[in-house]
C-alpha cells in the first residue's frame, strides 16, 4: 500500500481495519459508477458526449460543493488551495475525460475498455515512482489477476487496434490514475469529499472551456432539444452517482489503500453493470462473474503482508 500519511482517516494504516474500510469503500464507489452506463447508453443517442461530460460534471460539482461547505464548513472551502486542485483536476480528470472519448472515436468500445482495465498497472507504477514501492511476488501476483479479471469480465477478447487511439486511453488511464493519487498526496488537510469536490472543479473548467471553444469555433454540441423529466433522471443518475458518489468514495478508497489497490476494484465495474442490468431485465453473464471473482482474489493477495 501507499505509505503516505493521510490525516483524514488517521494517518498511516496502523491495523488491518483500513483495509476493510478501504475495500468497503471500493466497493461502493464500483457500484455507484456502475449506474452511469446504463444512464448513458440512453442519454448518448440524444447527446453530444462533450456536452454530456460537461453537464456530468456541472451538475456533479453543483452538488458537492453546498454539501462540502455545510459538512467541513465554509472555512476549509475557502482556505483550499483551488489553484492546485483546478490545475490537478482539469489536467487528470478533464483532459482525462476527454483523451477516454477521442480513444473510443478512433478505435472502438473494446479497444478503450481493454487497455483502462490495466489502469491498476499504471498506478502500481505511480506508486513505484513517486513512494519507491517494491513490486514485491504478492503484488506482482494480485496485479496480474486484476488485469486478468478485467479482460475476463470484458469477454476475453484480445483484440484491440493500436495507434493514436490506443495511445490516448493509455494516457487516459495514467492521468486518472495520477489525479486520483494527486487528490490525496497534495490535499493532506482534506477530507475525501473536499478532495473530491476541488478537484473534480477541476474537471469542469477543462470540459466546460472545451465546450465553449466548440460552439465559438460553430460546432454545435449542446443539445438542441428540451430537456424532459426522464433525462433529468438520469443526468441525475450519471452525474450525482456516478460521478459525484462514485469519487468521494473512490478517493477515500486511495487514502485507506493507496492507489494502487483501490485501482484493482475498477476492473469489477462490468460485474456491477451486470447485476444492474440483471435488476432491469437483462441476463446472467458467467464471464463477467468469473472475472469479478478474480479481480477479488487480486486484490486479497495484493494486500497479504
Amino acid at each position: 500500500m501507499s505509505q503516505f500519511p493521510d490525516p483524514a482517516i488517521g494517518g498511516v494504516y496502523p491495523s488491518r481495519r483500513p483495509h476493510v474500510s478501504g475495500n468497503a469503500l471500493g466497493v461502493g464507489a464500483m457500484l455507484a459508477w456502475a449506474v452511469g452506463f446504463p444512464a448513458a447508453e440512453v442519454l448518448l443517442q440524444s447527446w453530444d458526449p462533450l456536452a454530456l461530460i460537461t453537464v456530468r460534471f456541472a451538475l456533479a460539482v453543483g452538488m458537492l460543493i453546498p454539501i462540502w461547505i455545510l459538512l467541513d464548513g465554509f472555512q476549509a472551502v475557502m482556505t483550499a488551495r483551488w489553484g492546485r486542485g483546478l490545475m490537478v483536476g482539469s489536467l487528470a480528470f478533464g483532459t482525462g475525460a476527454y483523451l477516454l472519448l477521442l480513444a473510443q472515436s478512433l478505435t472502438d468500445p473494446v479497444t478503450v475498455a481493454i487497455i483502462a482495465s490495466t489502469c491498476p498497472v499504471a498506478s502500481t507504477l505511480l506508486e513505484m515512482v513517486f513512494e519507491g514501492r517494491r513490486l514485491t511476488r504478492a503484488l506482482v501476483i494480485g496485479l496480474c489477476a486484476a488485469v486478468a479479471g478485467g479482460i475476463i469480465a470484458m469477454g476475453g477478447s484480445l483484440d484491440i487496434s493500436l495507434g493514436l487511439g490506443a495511445l490516448a486511453a493509455t494516457a487516459s488511464c495514467f492521468l486518472f490514475s495520477w489525479g486520483s493519487y494527486m487528490s490525496v498526496r497534495e490535499f493532506p488537510s482534506l477530507t475525501p469529499l473536499g478532495r473530491s469536490t476541488l478537484t473534480l472543479a477541476g474537471g469542469l473548467l477543462a470540459v466546460g472551456l472545451a465546450t465553449l471553444a466548440s460552439e465559438w469555433a460553430g460546432v454545435r454540441v449542446l443539445p438542441d432539444h428540451g430537456i424532459g423529466a426522464r433525462e433529468l433522471g438520469l443526468l441525475a443518475i450519471y452525474a450525482c452517482a456516478a460521478m459525484a458518489l462514485s469519487q468521494v468514495m473512490f478517493i477515500a478508497s486511495v487514502g485507506h489503500l493507496g492507489v494502487a489497490v483501490a485501482s484493482f476494484h475498477i476492473n469489477t465495474a462490468p460485474f456491477y453493470v451486470m447485476l444492474i442490468m440483471l435488476a432491469l431485465g437483462g441476463g446472467w453473464d458467467w464471464m463477467r462473474a468469473l472475472g469479478a471473482g478474480v479481480v477479488a482474489i487480486g486484490v486479497v493477495i495484493a494486500q497479504r503482508g
